[in-house]
């Protein structure tokens, strides 16, 4: 079996379906309670909760080498576990070399289960593994409650395999909360194990 079969396997379970995330059950058991105490909501439906989390990758123009989309696109499906779709320059920029439907890079929306199941992934697993790592910055969130993230390689994912690297790329990767403002996100994502620096 492939490396990249045996971790679509070890993902997704011997029936082929994803295991429950246990994010689910840490929010359920300690996360909503705190959050709950913490800010004195009335209702459950206002307690904060992830609704989506996009992943981005831009691969430049693809006329030079076709095969850097292809390999883009490769990457990202091993990294989110569900299939990418390519992303269309909307206009043209000559000093770019940009022409107009030109595909510049892919892009994926992750919920559910899978999202969950990146999410952990991403606190507890890659961001431990980047070099010199001393938490996420504070100040990356909109003030709507999302929080945006820059890496610079896909290496620090251990599913890529380095038999088949050809070259580094880097994503941005957006959380989407429902929190209504930054302060809640960041009390609520750090309760969910996204490791954040204190300033």
């Amino acid at each position: 079996m492939a490396r990249k079969e045996k971790v679509e396997a070890a993902a997704t379970g011997p029936t082929g379906k994803l295991p429950k995330p246990r994010l689910r059950e840490k929010y359920a058991k300690e996360v909503c309670p705190k959050l709950k105490e913490q800010f004195g909501y009335k209702s459950v439906m206002q307690i904060p909760k992830l609704d989506k989390i996009v992943i981005n990758m831009g691969t430049g123009s693809t006329d030079k080498d076709s095969k850097n989309l292809e390999n883009s696109l490769r990457d990202m499906q091993i990294i989110a576990g569900q299939k990418p779709v390519s992303t269309v320059a909307t206009k043209a920029i000559s000093n770019f070399k940009l022409r107009e439907g030109m595909k510049v890079g892919c892009k994926v929306t992750l919920r559910g289960d899978r999202m969950y199941h990146f999410f952990d992934r991403l606190a507890s697993v890659v961001l431990p593994r980047i070099r010199d790592f001393q938490g996420l910055s504070v100040k990356s969130f909109d003030g709507r409650g999302n929080y945006a993230m820059g890496l610079k390689e896909q290496l620090v994912f251990p599913e890529i395999p380095y038999d088949n690297f050809d070259k580094i790329r880097g994503m941005d990767i957006v959380i989407c909360t429902t929190a209504k403002n930054d302060e809640e996100a960041r009390v609520f994502l750090k309760a969910m194990g996204l490791p954040l620096r204190e300033k």
